[in-house]
């Protein structure tokens, strides 16, 4: 019987992890599949599909993603934290004690923290699928180095696609922004950054009908939202950047989830289910931040702990 099984790792796993460990909580971390691909979630969440993090309180120099969960589990497992590199494929929120699956391997809890996160959204084409590996990517930071010399295509309008775009420009002879409107959802400063850099083109009010190619992406085609027209447009590479979606298909029957699959909070970090927390991307569609995640990482396991006090231990 564990006190606390925590699923999912990124800095609101990890963060839960650290406080409920120094808390004599002894938890067990469900990190997720070391081997999945984007868009599956990744194990340390989408800072490991993230080049330089420059607003994260502690590093005024910035840090790379990957590096910066490497210091968060290191200093979850300093204080007790069993991590598991296996994905969760179920869970029985039902009664208490809550039982959680790994494959075969069953697990007991009292309390449990959901982290599980968010991941990259893709466009569903047919097309995507089929050149998977093969010129299609969501992770600028996995494949960006294997497209030396080539021109990309990166589809999207917030900052992920402003950070991705110009952490590929390192790499491409050029990289061509591909935006269904003119308004950017980005922010200023990662839209200016774009615009100065000379490596950068545009093609605004256009959607992406398909990606086409051989053995490999050749280009897509866009359409013209103003005016219909279809039209060719020559890449080696499409990077897709057009939002998130939380990874929470495992929840579903056992957790109350909004209308577009977050979990849904009660009571600070509350679930449906008393005795269940959730923290991070999972349950949270407007900031979407390292920073913020670790901050309901910490609450969450606060919480867990108050609540697992007023259950007698």
């Amino acid at each position: 019987m564990r006190n606390v099984i925590i699923i999912g790792s990124g800095p609101a796993g990890y963060t839960a992890a650290i406080y409920a460990s120094r808390a004599s909580l002894q938890p067990l971390c469900f990190e997720g599949d070391p081997l999945a691909r984007p868009p599956e979630p990744q194990v340390g969440g989408q800072l490991m599909i993230t080049t330089e993090v420059e607003n994260f309180p502690g590093f005024p120099e910035g840090i790379q993603g990957p590096e910066l969960i490497e210091k968060l589990k290191a200093q979850a497992k300093r204080f007790g934290t069993e991590c598991v590199e296996e994905s969760v494929t179920k869970v029985d929120f039902s009664k208490r004690p809550f039982r959680v699956w790994a494959g075969e391997r069953v697990e007991e809890a009292k309390a449990v923290i959901v982290a599980t996160g968010a991941r990259a959204k893709y466009l569903g084409l047919p097309s995507e699928l089929a050149f998977a590996n093969k010129g299609v990517s969501a992770c600028a930071t996995c494949d960006g180095a294997l497209f030396r010399g080539k021109e990309l295509v990166v589809v999207g309008g917030g900052d992920s696609a402003m950070e991705e775009g110009n952490f590929l420009t390192r790499f491409a002879s050029r990289v061509t922004v591909v935006h269904r409107r003119e308004e950017f959802r980005a922010s200023k400063i990662m839209v200016d950054r774009m615009q100065q850099n000379p490596k950068v083109g545009w093609q605004l009010n256009k959607e992406v009908l398909e990606i086409y190619g051989d053995d490999r992406v050749r280009g897509v085609k866009l359409k013209d939202r103003k005016t219909g027209a279809v039209t060719d447009f020559k890449a080696e590479g499409v990077f897709l950047a057009i939002g998130h979606e939380p990874n929470t298909k495992v929840f579903g029957g056992q957790l109350e989830l909004d209308e577009k699959g977050y979990v849904r909070l009660r009571q600070h970090t509350g679930t449906s289910v008393d005795g269940v927390f959730a923290c991070g991307d999972v349950a949270d569609a407007r900031y979407r931040q390292a920073i913020t995640a670790a901050g309901t990482g910490c609450a969450a396991a606060i919480d867990c702990e108050r609540w697992l006090e007023e259950q007698g231990g």
